[in-house]
């Protein structure tokens, strides 16, 4: 997901996506534990929405006008 999705999501659709890439990455850990996993991409792609929905969420309380590409 692109951040800006993201920011069109409410805080309660956020924490929810953010509860189900948490269960789904402890489940790739899991398997990649005992070398069932398909694609190990996905574990990297999970890490990285995480970081981007708790940005988002970091953003909304202090005002901070979403910048695109780091521009302001």
């Amino acid at each position: 997901m692109t951040a800006r999705e993201l920011r069109e999501l409410t805080e309660g659709e956020l924490a929810e996506k953010a509860l189900a890439f948490r269960e789904e990455l402890f489940k790739l850990r899991l398997r990649a534990s005992v070398s069932q996993l398909e694609n190990p991409m996905r574990i990297r792609e999970l890490r990285r929405d995480l970081a981007r929905i708790a940005t988002v969420l970091r953003e909304r309380p202090r005002g901070a006008a979403p910048t695109e590409g780091g521009k302001a």
